[in-house]
């Protein structure tokens, strides 16, 4: 384990990856490296706006479907463009969701998977009433809907970015590189979202998914941190805040 400075979580040198976002967010990242200035959330002041560079076809009907639900009801889940599950974790997933009995939106890649009909038997009947399976989602637009309670994530950095920002409580499922590290953000730094423990056979159960669901859901500690953060995201990329002074330098350097 290393820990570049007492401020920063400790990392597993087999995940290790360089990472900076806003400065309120990783002030011993820019302690040792004072010369690195900041621009980051930028998405923080346009999350109405459409998205770029997705892999896949996004479905825009998840938003309507969002409209109906209740406000803070709705588990947002979506692993990235590379996790991929073995069957039976993706079935302690799927059962999970089945368990928790909240609405859920769930993002499942064509390739999450490498086995054809993954789910557990008649369960795609079973929730079609209370949730949504979508091949790829619109993901700024939706943390940033009212309806979200709360985000099962991989924990990539523009998922983190995007999460932190938009105030969602996090749920921590790390597949591989930076991932954990910023899982340790999340987790142990900013405190806005709970990691998983897991099985002797290596497997997140059903049970500990719903456990740490209801943990995050009901530790207003938790959802207050998320709820912090996002405000300083917003101030900071804000017009006078230090992320946009910094971007603005940035783009006067460029013009001089």
């Amino acid at each position: 384990m290393i820990q570049l400075a007492p401020a920063m979580p400790a990392m597993d040198a087999a995940n290790l990856v360089w990472t900076c976002i806003v400065h309120d967010f990783e002030t011993g990242a820019f302690t040792l490296a004072p010369k690195i200035l900041p621009i980051g959330a930028l998405l923080a002041g346009s999350r109405e706006g459409d998205s770029v560079g997705c892999f896949w076809p996004e479905d825009l009907n998840c938003s309507k479907w969002l409209d109906q639900q209740p406000p803070k009801s709705v588990i947002h889940v979506a692993f990235g463009s590379f996790t991929i599950f073995d069957k039976t974790q993706f079935q302690e997933l799927a059962l999970e969701l089945e368990l928790s009995c909240r609405p859920f939106l769930c993002v499942v890649r064509p390739d999450i998977t490498t086995y054809t009909n993954a789910y557990p038997e008649g369960f795609q009947e079973r929730l079609a009433n209370r949730g949504q399976m979508v091949g790829w989602a619109p993901q700024q637009k939706v943390l940033s809907h009212p309806s979200i309670a709360c985000f099962l994530s991989h924990c990539g950095w523009n998922s983190t970015m995007e999460g932190v920002a938009n105030g969602a409580p996090f749920l921590c499922r790390p597949y591989f590189a930076d991932q954990f590290l910023n899982e340790s953000y999340i987790t142990e730094v900013w405190k806005v979202g709970l990691k998983f423990n897991r099985s002797e056979s290596g497997i997140i159960t059903r049970e500990e998914i719903k456990n740490k669901e209801e943990q995050v859901l009901s530790g207003e500690n938790i959802v207050a941190r998320a709820s912090e953060f996002k405000e300083r995201a917003m101030k900071s990329a804000g017009e006078g805040g230090q992320s946009s002074k910094n971007f603005n330098n940035f783009i006067g350097w460029m013009k001089a």
